[in-house]
């Protein structure tokens, strides 16, 4: 059995204008159990407030976010319109993966409905993030584990320029992003390995480079735990995605990442990230199609 990170203040309060991305962190929970790939006592609800190092992030930067004070250009960057609510649901978030991750040293695999918010750097926020989730749980498995090497698998079709940029400088952690060249962000801090993709990549393509990279860096870098960001926003079918990847070849980049960590013993930490396709139910298959991967793997 592995944990899943779940609160109903994912939903909520987001905006009204991004109520359908986000309804998505409603309804997998529901139909995960409904399929029968999870049960019930799977989920945990994360710890509320700020009950974490949050150091990843300047001190200053926090202050004006937690104190609802961002910059008129700061709320624009983030696309959400800022509150203390909003504040809330992203410490929540950010727990979340933080708890996952420690469920994960012990289970081999763990998960938080949310999450992967890439987009938040040292000093700023973007893109409908506000804390970086993952580095936050990087710092803290570095600084309060025997966790010494760190893997940060980005996947999502969106390059992680917050991630790139927070550990620039930090040779505990590796961050290694396959993105779409052409998306956003147009600017992109170096990752310790980026691999830009062009538009209409197809499975075989981004199976094969996945395929022939993911051990390679295993072997390099040796790490002690892996952040897998499971996007599924790569779908031919997404709306801000611009790769072709079908919904079997999605599935089958979740089974090759966690047979990667599994065949080597190295927990690894998910986060759902992007899906944007119009059709609701594709999303919710290509991310239930990553929970029964690691199911059946990790069992």
């Amino acid at each position: 059995m592995f944990k899943i990170a779940w609160h109903p203040e994912y939903v909520h309060p987001v905006p009204e204008n991004h109520r359908f991305p986000m309804i998505k962190y409603e309804l997998l929970p529901q139909r995960l159990v409904r399929l029968g790939i999870v049960k019930e006592d799977y989920f945990f609800e994360p710890s509320a407030g700020e009950n974490y190092d949050l150091s990843v992030h300047c001190n200053e930067y926090l202050q004006r976010l937690f104190a609802v004070n961002l910059s008129k250009k700061e709320e624009r960057a983030s696309g959400f319109k800022q509150s203390k609510s909003l504040v809330d649901r992203e410490l929540r978030i950010t727990n979340g993966t933080v708890e996952g991750s420690k469920f994960a040293l012990n289970d081999g695999v763990a998960f938080n409905i949310a999450g992967g918010t890439h987009h938040a750097f040292t000093n700023r926020p973007e893109g409908f993030c506000l804390l970086n989730d993952q580095a936050v749980a990087a710092n803290y498995l570095l600084e309060n584990t025997s966790v010494e090497k760190i893997l940060i698998v980005d996947l999502d079709v969106h390059q992680g320029n917050g991630t790139a940029e927070i550990f620039a400088e930090d040779p505990r952690v590796f961050t290694f992003s396959m993105h779409g060249a052409n998306n956003y962000p147009a600017k992109k801090p170096k990752s310790d390995l980026d691999i830009p993709l062009p538009d209409k990549t197809k499975d075989h393509e981004y199976l094969s480079i996945l395929k022939e990279t993911l051990p390679r860096l295993i072997r390099q870098q040796k790490p002690d735990f892996v952040f897998f960001l499971s996007g599924v926003d790569v779908l031919a079918d997404d709306k801000l995605g611009r790769l072709s990847l079908s919904l079997e070849g999605c599935r089958q980049r979740d089974e090759f990442v966690f047979d990667a960590c599994y065949s080597k013993k190295i927990p690894v930490m998910v986060t759902m990230g992007g899906g944007y396709a119009p059709d609701i139910k594709l999303i919710l298959e290509a991310h239930c199609n990553t929970f029964a991967s690691a199911a059946e793997i990790f069992s």
